[in-house]
């Protein structure tokens, strides 16, 4: 049953959900790697498997979870979801064991596919289409303050001790679930008669069409095989970086800072670096125009290649330090433009299904990437994984090359539909 409350509309609701799950997640990621390294003690293949396990838990599981949230009721997925990632966080904390971090990925993997879309499908149906854009700009921004708190939270909290922050990000997580049990109103779904629920084959009709629609399209065959080198590189530099910096350098002394600080700068640092690249893409390229649209891109993922292998590369903390912003820059800067290229290339019919055909690239991506990269960390060094994770973004260059034959065409993109995208 839900609580009944005057004070508390689906926007406000939505706001609430939108803050306190990026807290929560700023919380525990900030500190996530240096708790996996130092207090579990994870090698570089264990690291890289942990995260090969969670892709392959939200692969496996996006297309059901998504079709209970459709068929059955969205404020039920998204309250289990995150009711599933409180408790797989909760278990990480508690139990520093490898079987357990690998147990506690599936479970909030599987709860991260719950709210993947349910979330913005259920307040798309609660307050109307015609106001969501405003809602979501809102949202994204409340999510950037939640950040910037979550941050220093983390920093203080994993001082104390380091599995202090992942458990208290479960903790808000956890909180979050039972708040949305009790508040969360849900007056403008239907769900589907018991006749069309048994909707396998519409949905496997639906998937057919998109996978020939993708297969006509140059463009889209493109832009998936860049999701998959991006997604192949991606899994080693998130899981392999932090152990970069703690055992192949020495952080420098200044005044009482830690290692934990310093990670919490650098998180810091690198989100304000993100705001700023962000806004002046915003300002200077002309994404109206596909060819600016990809050549952006484009630059984006060289300096991405350079950045990451240089890394791999340096021989000291500032220097590391520097192209490990860079490389967060450019990724981060770059999804945006990706997204609103996904976007635009894909038949508005079939958007959804194409753009979560893009999510599972991504994720087979990174799932037949990882474990290389991890093997290489075990047996040559955390160097030159890193470096071979550089390296596998080479074919990019090739792709790219090939959108801008087939980007030519300059096409008009609402202003307000940009917008929405970029921030």
């Amino acid at each position: 049953m839900i609580f009944k409350s005057d004070r508390l509309s689906p926007y406000s609701i939505f706001l609430i959900l939108s803050g306190a799950s990026a807290l929560a997640l700023n919380v525990i990621s900030i500190i996530n790697g240096v708790y996996l390294v130092e207090i579990v003690r994870l090698d570089p293949l264990q690291l890289v498997l942990v995260g090969t396990v969670l892709e392959s838990s939200c692969f496996l599981c996006q297309v059901p979870t998504g079709v209970v949230a459709d068929l059955y009721s969205r404020r039920f997925a998204v309250v289990i979801g995150y009711l599933l990632m409180g408790a797989g966080f909760l278990l990480e904390g508690l139990v520093p064991q490898f079987v357990a971090v690998l147990l506690s990925q599936v479970i909030w993997g599987v709860g991260a596919t719950f709210t993947d879309g349910a979330q913005e499908a259920w307040i798309a149906g609660e307050i109307g289409e015609e106001h969501i854009s405003r809602v979501f700009l809102r949202a994204s921004q409340i999510g950037l303050i939640a950040t910037l708190v979550g941050i220093p939270l983390s920093v203080i909290l994993g001082s104390v001790r380091l599995n202090l922050a992942i458990l208290a990000g479960a903790g808000v997580f956890l909180a979050l679930g039972l708040f949305l049990l009790l508040f969360m109103p849900e007056h403008h779904s239907h769900p589907a008669t018991r006749e069309n629920r048994n909707s396998w084959k519409a949905l496997a009709g639906q998937m057919r069409e998109s996978a020939k629609a993708i297969k006509s399209s140059p463009m889209l065959l493109i832009i998936l095989c860049i999701t998959v080198c991006s997604g192949m590189a991606s899994e080693g530099f998130d899981r392999l970086q932090t152990a970069h910096f703690i055992q192949d350098f020495t952080f420098p002394h200044l005044g009482q800072l830690n290692s934990v600080t310093w990670f919490g700068i650098m998180s810091l640092v690198g989100t304000l670096l993100v705001l700023a690249a962000t806004e002046l893409v915003q300002r200077y390229v002309d994404i109206n125009n596909m060819r600016a649209l990809v050549s952006t891109q484009f630059i984006l993922n060289m300096l991405l290649l350079v950045s990451v292998v240089l890394f791999g590369l340096a021989g000291s903390f500032f220097l590391a330090l520097a192209l490990f912003w860079a490389a967060t820059v450019c990724r981060k800067t770059a999804l945006p433009l990706y997204t609103t290229w996904l976007t635009r290339s894909s038949d508005p019919g079939m958007r959804a299904t194409v753009i979560s055909i893009s999510g599972q690239a991504d994720a087979i991506g990174q799932i037949a990437g990882g474990p290389i990269v991890g093997l290489i960390g075990n047996l040559v060094s955390l160097r030159a994984a890193i470096v071979t994770t550089g390296a596998i973004l080479a074919p990019n260059v090739f792709f790219f090359a090939r959108a801008m034959r087939h980007s030519k065409i300059v096409t008009t993109v609402p202003e307000d539909e940009i917008e929405k995208v970029l921030q």
